[in-house]
């Protein structure tokens, strides 16, 4: 279907870029996605989340390693007309907040990431960015790198990131976009584990996502904060929010919820990684 809907559009006279996204495929697979972007000049951004590809040997083909990078090149092209020389235009996605004065709020021991993420796709770009920002292996139950499974799906260890929407959780349930019941109980969970510094959530909207995600999720990140403070730690929660002003819950007022609720709102998934990253470096 990618190789279809690919060729459709390399013919669509009316289409100006096109924006592959994956998450990891068989090489076999992406060598044949790849083999077919470079049958045509038309320009194209290639994202194929967690491989690792080398660049595209015509300048109007480009790879991209985020979600992020891969909509601002794409974007950059359409807007612009020419595909902009540098792989990843300097300055986008930096930090909002400074990391240095957000760990003070934690204690010593504190030294884990936990994202609880509710889909596979920003689990994914979240591994490939902390892939080169941490020291230590992240484990995930869907893991860039099967040698980083982990071990039990329930419970996390060191550094973790784990997708909520997998089959072994949502067998007998609604997705976790849907109900957060799954999310806000693994949330109290990470929460009484001493070693754990930072929480990242994804928030995702729409008309097949909870009706108010925020209004739910917060209640239970202020009770995962106090659980924290009454062992005589801080506890760090990073969210993305990923919507629009048009989506029935609204993303700015899903942002205020959150950021009322005491959550950093990053503005992508990319960005809340990369804080992430640099609370517990």
């Amino acid at each position: 279907m990618m190789l279809a809907a690919l060729e459709s559009l390399q013919a669509d006279p009316n289409t100006q870029v096109i924006l592959l996204v994956s998450k990891p495929p068989a090489e076999a697979v992406a060598r044949k996605v790849l083999e077919q972007v470079a049958k045509s000049d038309k320009p194209s951004v290639v994202c194929l989340l967690g491989g690792e590809i080398a660049e595209l040997a015509s300048p109007n083909h480009k790879i991209a390693r985020t979600l992020e990078e891969a909509a601002s090149l794409a974007a950059s092209f359409a807007l612009a007309g020419v595909m902009p020389g540098e792989s990843y235009p300097a300055g986008m996605g930096g930090l909002t907040v400074d990391p240095v004065s957000l760990r003070r709020h934690l204690a010593p021991g504190q030294r884990y990431l936990r994202g609880l993420f509710s889909g596979g796709t920003l689990c994914y770009e979240a591994q490939v960015i902390w892939r080169d920002l941490v020291s230590k292996p992240v484990q995930s139950n869907a893991p860039l790198d099967p040698s980083h499974q982990l071990p039990d799906s329930n419970r996390s260890q060191g550094h973790s990131a784990v997708d909520l929407g997998e089959e072994e959780f949502t067998v007998g349930r609604p997705h976790p976009m849907i109900d957060n019941d799954l999310r806000i109980r693994r949330l109290i969970q990470e929460a009484g584990d001493p070693e754990v510094a930072v929480l990242m959530l994804d928030v995702v909207l729409g008309y097949g996502a909870h009706p108010d995600p925020a209004g739910e999720l917060v209640p239970a990140i202020q009770r995962a904060r106090r659980l924290a403070s009454d062992g005589g730690r801080g506890l760090l929660v990073i969210a993305s929010v990923t919507g629009t002003e048009e989506d029935p819950q609204r993303l700015s007022a899903q942002v205020q919820a959150l950021e009322r609720g005491g959550v950093i709102v990053c503005p992508s998934n990319a960005a809340a990684a990369r804080l992430a990253a640099a609370l517990v470096v």
